[in-house]
Formats: C-alpha cells, sequence, structure tokens
C-alpha cells in the first residue's frame, strides 16, 4: 500500500511536503513524482501504470490550470485526490480548474494538505484495518488538544 503524490512542477513540493509529512505518521510509503500533464503527458501516464497494479491512492498538486488531477483520474480506475496549492496571485480562483471535470472524470478536490493526506489514509483503511485503528487514535489525539484549549481558555 502507498499513496503517490504527483506534482505539476518542482514548485509545488512545498505543499507535496505538507502532505506527505502527515501521510507518514501513519506509516504508510509515500512517492513524490513530478511531472506535467500539459508538458509531459506520457510521463504522466508512465507513473501512473508504475504503481496501477498496487493498493495506492494518487494525490495531485498542481496549481494555476490543473490539468493533471483531471488526467491522472480519468486514466486510472485508482482513487485520485487533488490537493491543489493555493494562490493569492489570482485570489483563488484557480480552484475552478480541480472543481469542473468533464464527464466520466472524477478526482476528489481536497484543499488543505493534512486532509488530503487524511482522505487519502480513510480510502486505504477500507483495506486495511490497521488503519483505521490509527485514524481513530489521531483522531482521539485531535479531540484532546481541542479538550485541552477549552480548558485554558476557561481557565483563563
Amino acid at each position: 500500500m502507498k499513496i503517490v503524490i504527483i506534482m505539476g512542477s518542482k514548485a509545488d513540493l512545498e505543499w507535496a511536503k505538507k502532505i506527505q509529512e502527515k501521510i507518514k505518521l501513519f506509516n504508510i510509503d509515500v512517492v513524490l513524482r513530478v511531472a506535467s500533464a500539459h508538458k509531459v503527458p506520457l510521463k504522466v501516464l508512465d507513473i501512473i501504470n508504475q504503481y496501477n497494479n498496487e493498493d495506492v491512492v494518487f494525490i495531485t498538486v498542481a496549481g494555476r490550470s490543473n490539468a493533471l488531477s483531471g488526467f491522472v483520474d480519468a486514466n486510472t480506475p485508482k482513487p485520485v485526490i487533488a490537493c491543489p496549492p493555493y494562490s493569492d496571485k489570482f485570489s483563488g480562483i484557480d480552484i475552478f480548474s480541480s472543481l469542473r471535470m468533464p464527464s466520466g472524470v472524477a478526482p476528489m478536490v481536497v484543499l488543505e494538505p493534512e486532509q488530503a493526506a487524511l482522505s487519502a489514509v480513510k480510502i486505504l483503511s477500507l483495506k486495511y484495518p490497521e488503519l483505521a485503528k490509527k485514524i481513530k487514535e489521531y483522531q482521539e489525539k485531535i479531540k484532546k488538544e481541542i479538550e485541552k484549549q477549552d480548558e485554558e481558555v476557561k481557565n483563563g
């Protein structure tokens, strides 16, 4: 089992590493790759085909015109999560290229790195029950942090 993060360019590496960091909390192999659907579509296909016979979830990280997410999804039966990096440059309007997909193409869009990682882990947990346990532990940790913050605020 693994999660493959495909970036449109190396400029997306910082965003992808945020996703990778959260995935590693669950002891899942993460592979980082760079390939642009616009510039090197055959390379994207090659990457997809390298992992298509494995238990894999793809996460795509591409800003601007996000053809990568739809292209990956259209060429694999595996789950694809689009996690485009936010750009102030276009006031976030470039997100529409991740949201509007043609019929038959359905990458999930998750905007934050932590949530994209957690979504991928939850998908894998359908086959790997040990991950479900780790997810519950992770959720309990988050709940305890909120309870601690509440106590701190309540008690001044």
